[in-house]
């Protein structure tokens, strides 16, 4: 039964997920602004759409009010702390949810930094209740923290075999 990820496969997988996460972050984030207008609503399926949203808050645009210097500070604890844990964690469900969380974080960073607000473009509806629009790097700060969650609560074992 594999225990742990060694060195070097621990060095090419957390840079592999993390900058996929990042690059095809930017790319439909890049696409949302070029082709989709400011509040456009583009139907996709019964429960998805494709929206233009711009949030300049944390999650559902809680605390926009405290400014995005403190958003950004926020995301460099949370980045450095990430990348030192990275450096102690061997169990691969770790391995791979944190590098989801990591490429998440730099892919809605590298939006504030850039145009000071994060944009988002999905929305996921049922009838009039709508779920709080999000992208690609919420996505996988979600998958990420759900994983590292069950990896820590229930034991990544199963995952390893």
């Amino acid at each position: 039964m594999l225990q742990g990820v060694n060195r070097l496969k621990k060095s090419f997988i957390i840079p592999l997920i993390s900058i996929f996460i990042i690059i095809f972050d930017i790319v439909t984030k890049a696409i949302i602004v070029q082709k989709v207008a400011y509040h456009e609503i583009i139907r996709v399926l019964p429960f998805i759409n494709i929206v233009h949203i711009e949030n300049r808050g944390a999650a559902f645009g809680l605390f926009a009010d405290l400014g995005n210097i403190f958003f950004i500070a926020v995301s460099i604890i949370a980045i450095l702390f990430i990348l030192y844990y990275l450096k102690t964690v061997q169990k691969r469900m770790e391995i791979i949810s944190l590098s989801l969380v990591l490429g998440g974080a730099v892919g809605n960073l590298i939006d504030r930094i850039r145009i000071g607000k994060v944009t988002d473009f999905i929305d996921f509806h049922v009838n009039n209740w709508h779920w709080p629009s999000f992208n690609i790097a919420d996505s996988a700060l979600t998958v990420g923290i759900i994983l590292f969650l069950w990896a820590n609560i229930f034991g990544s074992d199963h995952f390893e075999k």
